[in-house]
């Protein structure tokens, strides 16, 4: 740093802050806060314009407060005022790409708080011995999906019950449109808002002292007149400063600009310097013989990209859609006109976040290194969509040219980006519905991008295979489960949904699914399920409807006994007989209590009946309670399954090996289940009862293993409890902390 102290904003004989270069009006305020010095607030909302230099302040801050950091830093030249104590490093949890949820258990985790629900986390704080220090920088890149509008989510579900919380020091960087409803708030005293474009914060030196730096020949500067000569370049850093108006991000591309094609500029005319930064556009533009629309055209694109930003190999085919004509040669000869407002992103080396990168279904492989290019500031990519006069024209043809680069509509081949983002993509042009009907996009896309997309639509809006992808999706994100998972998951919800199609589509995907769900009912009255059999019918027992509404299953032929599904449910439910006597097949006239719950007291015992079903199809089975045969030890022993459960979650494993074959996870607790010799796993939720027959062995999620001493599934209906695993305890695995929001604040 080349300027005076004065210059820089700064008291003499200090020196600036060697990455911000100024603002030490801010940076006292700041570690005044993280001293906790008297009559400081306890919140900081720091706020600004787009492109006004808030991230990189926060940046810049959070480097004086990171002890490793600190060891860097020139602090004994810096002022006092500036330097926050040697403490702890603040939490800070990055918003940038994830939802309000995430963001919370980010924070929940590093602080090591015992909370299960989001609605826990706030009081663990308030009740924590010390105060903690929270930063959080770049809301407004919050979200995987922008048109879903997560940084105001995250201002009111995360930011301000955390500002309420008195144990909590809060300093958070939110967008002007957001400041004023998170300081609103909070008791007058508790809260600072500091805008970086008010005058008693813009430091108008220090941006002199950037543009200064910029221009230096130490900095990457070419040598030219106005770089090499100390006087002229202080007087163009102050013309491009004074031009500026306090925009950091308006000097930064000026000078990207000039340094692209310095030939012709003349320091002296300030005609040619830039007030904003569509100013700097179109002025590079004409700069270089080009049309600004042209420009625009060409990162228009990269302005409406979703996530890190586009693929190379898509930006041809999006400029032609945007443009409406064919860009090929405008890109092939224009990367010197773009080269300033673009940068490359390089990804890799990661677990894909969709788990499958190849359409193979292997949530565990490594993402593929690539390329992807993004604009140089969001607020850069924000004036480029402003321009444009019909944005949800421009999304529309965006998201048809994505769809058309999905190979023969294969979405397990389809590019990672196209594959993930274009749910954003037509949620900005209004057409997400008509998009939500094919269940190779729920399965392969990122479920969090995807959910969060869905969960933007108006539920009237959505058709019936959304909403079931819409309650099926917290299962996806709590579990982090791959590919063949999801799948599996989904088949189930959309047969308990009466969308057997969409389920048969599944299986048609390719996937080596875990089970196939055979039939499902809604019995939300549902106590207790056990598998049992069925004597050949004869003329005095026909097989015959239970319910006069419902059509009963063909009998098995040969005269073999039929396998069925024993429900205990309320007396009283249609096609329902009282159970038999308890030395026929003693029964509970209630259900099991779930694990981990106890019986409320005083709750007198339901009166219960028997409803039977056939196993293996969908159809009720009319027959007379006492004649139904419980498989025998010997029977279920000799089946190859084995299973064991906690309150939302089933392990189905190999009898021989020990080995998981499949787990199923619930989006409510299970009330009972049972497994037949044939390998149907038989469930019982407060939605009803679902049949599902384990096929082959199959990948199982993240758990590989039942623990030892995984709780045993308990005995159904008058049927004795099976060997199905080691010794009862509770032992449901804890869902990460990185998901998406879930229907009631908890980590699904």
């Amino acid at each position: 740093m080349s300027a005076s102290d004065e210059a820089a904003g700064t008291a003499p004989g200090y020196a600036p802050h060697p990455y911000i270069g100024g603002r030490t009006a801010v940076l006292s305020a700041l570690a005044a806060w993280r001293m906790r010095w008297p009559g400081a607030p306890r919140v900081i909302v720091l706020t600004g314009d787009p492109g006004s230099g808030r991230s990189r302040l926060v940046a810049g801050f959070l480097m004086l407060c990171d002890p490793e950091y600190r060891k860097r830093l020139p602090l004994d030249d810096l002022d006092p005022a500036t330097v926050p104590p040697d403490l702890p490093a603040p939490a800070v949890p990055d918003p940038r790409g994830r939802t309000a949820a995430q963001v919370l258990w980010l924070l929940a985790d590093h602080l090591g708080l015992a909370a299960a629900r989001a609605a826990d986390v706030f009081p663990a704080l308030a009740a924590l011995d010390e105060p903690v220090a929270v930063v959080v920088p770049d809301v407004d890149q919050a979200g995987p999906v922008r048109a879903a509008n997560e940084p105001a989510r995250l201002v009111r579900e995360v930011l301000a019950p955390l500002a309420a919380t008195p144990t909590v020091h809060l300093l958070a960087e939110v967008p002007r449109e957001l400041a004023g409803e998170l300081a609103g708030a909070l008791p007058r005293g508790q809260v600072q808002v500091i805008d970086l474009d008010a005058p008693e914060w813009a430091d108008p030196e220090g941006l002199v002292l950037q543009a200064e730096t910029a221009l230096t020949p130490e900095a990457g500067a070419p040598d030219l007149p106005f770089t090499t000569d100390p006087a002229a370049r202080r007087a163009l850093a102050e013309a491009l400063a004074r031009r500026a108006d306090g925009s950091r991000l308006t000097v930064r591309l000026a000078v990207q600009s000039l340094f692209t094609r310095p030939e012709g500029f003349d320091p002296e005319d300030e005609g040619h310097l830039p007030a904003t930064v569509g100013e700097v556009l179109d002025l590079h533009a004409r700069r270089l013989g080009a049309d600004p629309l042209i420009l625009r055209q060409m990162l228009a694109p990269l302005a409406f990209a979703e996530g890190d930003g586009l693929p190379v190999q898509l930006w041809r085919p999006l400029a032609d859609a945007v443009a409406g004509r064919d860009m090929s040669q405008v890109l092939a000869e224009g990367m010197l006109l773009a080269a300033p407002f673009i940068e490359p992103v390089e990804t890799g080396g990661e677990e894909d976040p969709a788990g499958d990168v190849s359409g193979d279904g292997d949530g565990a492989r490594p993402q593929a290194a690539r390329t992807l290019i993004r604009l140089a500031h969001p607020a850069l990519a924000a004036e480029i969509r402003a321009a444009v006069p019909d944005a949800r024209g421009v999304q529309t043809r965006i998201a048809m040219a994505l769809l058309e680069a999905v190979p023969q509509q294969d979405w397990s081949r389809a590019d990672p980006y196209v594959r993930d983002h274009l749910a954003g993509h037509t949620l900005d042009a209004g057409l997400l519905p008509q998009l939500l009907t094919d269940p190779g996009l729920f399965i392969h896309a990122d479920p969090v991008a995807l959910r969060t997309a869905v969960e933007a639509v108006p539920l009237d809006q959505l058709g019936a295979p959304a909403r079931t992808y819409l309650r099926t999706a917290p299962l996806f994100t709590r579990t982090e489960a791959p590919a063949e998972v999801r799948a599996a998951l989904l088949e189930s919800a959309f047969v308990e949904d009466g969308l057997p199609p969409y389920a048969e589509a599944v299986h048609g995907l390719g996937l080596a699914l875990p089970w196939r769900t055979l039939w499902s009912l809604p019995l939300p009255g549902v106590l207790s399920v056990t598998t049992g059999l069925v004597p050949a019918p004869d003329a005095a027992d026909p097989a015959a409807p239970a319910d006069p509404g419902a059509q009963a299953a063909p009998p098995p032929s040969g005269g073999a006994a039929r396998p069925v599904a024993a429900l205990v449910v309320p007396a009283g439910t249609p096609g329902s007989r009282p159970l038999p006597p308890p030395e026929t097949a003693p029964a509970p006239e209630s259900a099991p209590a779930d694990e981990g719950t106890e019986p409320q007291a005083g709750t007198a015992p339901q009166p219960a009946a028997l409803l039977l079903h056939d196993l293996l199809r969908p159809g009720y089975v009319d027959a007379d309670p006492a004649r139904v045969r419980r498989p025998s030890e010997e029977e279920r022993a000799a089946s190859p399954y084995a299973f064991s459960r906690g309150a939302d979650y089933l392990r189905v494993w190999a009898r021989e090996s020990g080995e998981v074959v499949t787990a199923l996870v619930s989006d409510s607790p299970f009330r009972d289940a049972d497994l037949s010799p044939e390998g149907v796993l038989l469930t019982a939720t407060e939605r009803g009862v679902t049949a599902r027959q384990i096929l082959a062995p199959a990948p199982a999620p993240a758990a590989a293993r039942p623990p030892a001493g995984e709780a045993t599934a308990p005995a159904a209906a008058g049927i004795p409890a099976q060997s199905t695993g080691p010794a009862p305890t509770t032992a449901v695995p804890a869902p990460p902390a990185d998901a998406a929001h879930g229907p009631e604040g908890d980590r699904s």
